[in-house]
């Protein structure tokens, strides 16, 4: 049975570099994308944010956010996600009222706990990992400068983000579903390489999950790589990229830019990066419009997600896109009609 066509579908892009591009086309690709995702019928489409990576672009979530809502009219917009530990949460809070000021009913705050690639990334920022201990406190200080000021700041209100409701999603890194689960908060999930450590904490958030103001029940979202193309072969071409980026980034401590598929082809390996590489290309949900239906309906039946969250990376910008219609197509999205175009 295909169960796509009855959950949301939703895009993360987290605006990577590729090899003979610069930044700013990948910022403006991730724009481009919003407005074809859109215009395909997607729910939803969030921007990540990452500091000192050379593969990715996208360092200011809510500054790439405004750019996507302005190009966009009716997709829900968002980030995918501040990284909370990171910024003070006033200053989040004021800059989500902000977005959500001027683009009224349209955005979504998605929220981690992540504090930098390496230690001189975070050393940059001010931080380390052990800051990343302090989300739960983070979380509800942020939550609370919207609904009139936390406690331990008298008198301070977060203007224009007071009174206002923009809905906010927990990203699962670490104890992330513990956290999401006991602020009532939905989760964000993945990846869904990683189905069984995935099954057990959408499990244990379900079951420890309390109703909040900003959520009556459990809202999951599984989020992973899902490549849609018209042969079993062109679909692993289009992971090729990313699995070589992500041998390479545990290998020499750097996430670099993306190579075209025929680039890492020829490149010669050392047995590490082969082992590493050989595993990002594996248990991804990828194939042609049949296997991907079959694999995506068991993951949400697994699951029991509410949302799918698209977060396919590739060299090959048309062919992404191409995987994304394919993929629109198999679920049946509505996509614009000619009057709303």
């Amino acid at each position: 049975m295909n169960t796509v066509a009855a959950v949301r579908l939703s895009v993360l892009d987290r605006s990577r570099t590729r090899e003979g591009a610069d930044p700013a086309g990948a910022l403006r690709d991730t724009v481009r994308l919003a407005r074809e995702a859109e215009a395909l019928g997607y729910h939803r489409f969030w921007v990540s944010e990452h500091h000192g990576v050379p593969g990715v672009a996208g360092s200011a979530p809510t500054v790439l956010a405004a750019a996507v809502a302005a190009a966009t009219s009716r997709i829900r917009v968002g980030t995918g996600g501040v990284m909370l530990p990171n910024h003070r949460p006033l200053v989040v809070a004021e800059q989500f009222g902000v977005l959500e000021s001027l683009f009224p009913g349209r955005i979504d705050m998605g929220l981690g706990r992540s504090v930098g690639f390496t230690d001189p990334v975070r050393r940059a920022l001010g931080h380390d990992k052990k800051d990343a201990d302090g989300f739960a406190g983070q979380l509800d200080e942020l939550l609370g400068w919207f609904t009139g000021g936390p406690d331990e700041h008298p008198g301070v209100h977060a203007y224009p983000a007071e009174g206002l409701r923009v809905p906010p999603f927990v990203l699962a890194t670490g104890e992330g579903a513990t956290v999401a689960a006991r602020a009532g908060l939905p989760l964000v999930i993945g990846d869904l390489r990683g189905r069984e450590r995935l099954l057990a904490a959408v499990d244990a958030y379900r079951e420890g999950f309390r109703p909040s103001a900003w959520a009556e029940r459990p809202y999951v979202v599984v989020a992973g790589t899902v490549v849609v193309a018209g042969t079993e072969a062109a679909a692993r071409r289009l992971l090729v990229p990313e699995a070589w980026s992500m041998a390479y980034s545990r290998t020499h401590g750097v996430f670099p830019p993306l190579l075209p598929p025929e680039r890492v082809a020829a490149l010669t390996m050392t047995a590490r990066e082969r082992e590493l590489y050989e595993s990002g290309l594996r248990g991804h949900v990828a194939g042609t419009a049949e296997q991907v239906a079959r694999e995506l309906s068991a993951v949400v039946a697994e699951s029991g997600a509410d949302e799918v969250l698209v977060t396919t990376s590739t060299y090959e910008r048309d062919a992404l896109l191409d995987s994304f219609r394919r993929l629109a197509g198999l679920a049946g999205l509505a996509g614009l009609t000619s009057a709303d175009a």
